[in-house]
């Protein structure tokens, strides 16, 4: 199941400095062995809320490999770039079973409410 990281970007200016741009340059190898690809990178159209800055989307096979990217001594070494001169909301998410409906989904909370109240009851 793939893992997917979402990183809600700012860079101060709109312009990466120096150290903004060494990043960018050596991000994309230290990705590459754990299987991270670049899915989406730039400006979003917002259609709700509020959202300064870029979107960047990355997909890995799972989400170990996801996890030991972001811990590898590749990234370790050069994260400080990015963390000294952007702003950044980082999540990872899984990807859904290939069964996965919203409705369904809804289905369980409604159960559990009910269990609850069941239990609340008894």
């Amino acid at each position: 199941m793939s893992t997917y990281l979402i990183n809600h970007l700012r860079i101060p200016g709109d312009v990466p400095n120096e150290a903004g741009l060494s990043y960018l340059e050596q991000v994309e190898e230290t990705a590459k062995p754990f299987g991270g690809k670049w899915l989406a990178n730039g400006e979003v159209t917002l259609v709700e809320g509020a959202w300064p800055g870029t979107a960047v989307l990355m997909e890995f096979p799972d989400r170990t490999a996801a996890e030991q990217w972001y811990d590898s001594p590749g990234y370790r070494e050069i994260r400080p770039l990015r963390i000294n001169n952007a702003i950044s909301d980082m999540v990872l998410i899984d990807s859904l079973p290939p069964d996965y409906t919203v409705r369904g989904f809804a289905k369980q909370i409604r159960s559990a409410i009910g269990a609850e109240k069941r239990t609340e009851t008894e």
